[in-house]
């Protein structure tokens, strides 16, 4: 997840600078890596649909952490608005130690192994919750559980956008991007690690569902690039087929070298802003541009090609 800060400018502006000899240069209007509701975001399924119609983008995938209980109400605005959807999903996994997350694009939505994936990830995700609301009961978020669930607005599985929403209610912290800093990052008190199933496990979940696994933000674990390099292998091995090449913003010499990194392994490059709420740099469409590549994007993907080419 990418904190938000401050204002956002229109995604035309952001993501459709031309990019000659690549074919990346058909990226404008899509976005493939979205939060609503459902999950941790701010927006229900229906009006995520509707700002991406407003900021100008046509080709989205809906992907909410472990579920795709969103999908249908976003298919129906989309389908209202013109837009073309695309179900998905982002599960959550562990490599080496590390939370690694998969998107997985679900042409025929959730189907096989993936089924029964996704009700233990629901299991998982609320005794995380469980376990988060007693560390930040230690910390001072008295009720943490009861508070999280009145920011989440729902019944659905917390997470710890949910608890960093209850301590500046509570004036803990000044915002969310300090609750992350001191109290909910990644090796913070309260980034607990559920019992997640190995990496392996959810690309073979979406791959017996008829969908594309995609390994989330590459550039956000943290890793060296011969580490980087490792994991690569590892998804690759696992039947892995495709990466995020831009995930929001992120420099653009790095972009280029993790460019190099997917197209020696033959993955695909997929992009999105993984926009969670309004308010910041990260809105529906906006991310960084694209460089130069000989790597293939996304939606040349067999099983993908066909939805993408009916939007064009």
């Amino acid at each position: 997840m990418l904190m938000n800060e401050t204002h956002v400018p229109p995604a035309t502006a952001d993501a459709s600078a031309p990019q000659a000899n690549s074919a990346f240069d058909e990226a404008p209007g899509i976005d493939l890596h979205m939060h609503s509701t459902a999950s941790d975001g701010a927006l229900s399924p229906a009006a995520l649909m509707k700002l991406c119609h407003e900021r100008g983008l046509s080709r989205v995938s809906l992907t909410d952490h472990d579920t795709l209980d969103g999908v249908a109400e976003a298919q129906d605005a989309a389908a209202t608005l013109g837009l073309t959807l695309l179900p998905g999903l982002e599960l959550s996994s562990q490599w080496q130690g590390l939370n690694i997350h998969v998107v997985g694009l679900l042409p025929e939505g959730a189907q096989g192994s993936l089924v029964a994936g996704l009700e233990s990830q629901a299991r998982a995700r609320i005794a995380r919750g469980e376990e988060i609301a007693r560390r930040m009961e230690k910390l001072g978020l008295d009720d943490a559980l009861a508070k999280a669930r009145a920011q989440a607005g729902s019944e659905r599985p917390l997470g710890r956008p949910d608890f960093a929403r209850a301590m500046v209610a509570d004036g803990l912290v000044k915002d969310m991007g300090t609750a992350f800093k001191k109290y909910l990052g990644s090796g913070k008190r309260g980034d607990v690690k559920a019992g997640w199933p190995y990496l392996s496990e959810v690309v073979e979940w979406i791959n017996d569902a008829g969908g594309v696994a995609v390994l989330a933000h590459p550039l956000r674990y943290g890793l060296t690039r011969r580490k980087r390099g490792l994991l690569l292998d590892a998804f690759t091995a696992a039947g892995g087929e495709a990466a995020e090449l831009v995930s929001g913003f992120q420099n653009a010499d790095v972009t280029r070298d993790l460019a190099r990194q997917l197209d020696e392994r033959g993955l695909y490059g997929s992009l999105g802003s993984d926009f969670h709420f309004p308010g910041g740099p990260v809105a529906p469409g906006s991310m960084s541009a694209v460089p130069r590549t000989a790597l293939r994007p996304i939606w040349q993907h067999p099983r993908l090609a066909a939805i993408f080419a009916e939007a064009a």
